[in-house]
């Protein structure tokens, strides 16, 4: 039983980390294929994210943003983001399991305030093109 929670611990330390984006091997990193919805039920759209950062600026995924992390532990992690043309958020990620996260997060984007919460599960690799 220890073991399993070590492995878990590990595990879940590995996600937070690579979510913050630390200096990860690739293949540690959580890329893949992920499901993003507004519950923890699942049935939310599917998305490939080759760097699962991109999760903590949700609401800017598309945009250049520079990323501040304000604290970690082995299970949860709070950043600040600011991105080029405007917008920032605050995003505090919490790893519920190995492949499942839930982001919350706030800020302004097009000049308006956002502020909702995700669940992100990594539900396999990305198809091949």
């Amino acid at each position: 039983m220890f073991r399993r929670l070590l492995a878990r611990s590990g595990a879940c330390c590995l996600v937070a980390l690579a979510l913050v984006g630390a200096s990860l091997p690739h293949a540690m990193t959580g890329s893949g294929q992920w499901e993003i919805g507004k519950t923890a039920g699942g049935g939310g759209d599917k998305v490939c994210l080759a760097d699962p950062a991109q999760m903590m600026q949700w609401e800017h995924r598309t945009k250049q943003c520079t990323r501040v992390i304000v604290s970690a532990s082995i299970d949860r992690a709070e950043v600040h983001y600011t991105c080029v043309g405007g917008g920032f958020g605050t995003s505090r990620v919490e790893v519920l399991t190995p492949r499942s996260v839930k982001v919350d997060t706030q800020g302004i984007s097009d000049g308006l305030p956002f502020s909702y919460v995700v669940h992100a599960r990594r539900v396999g690799d990305c198809p091949a093109r």
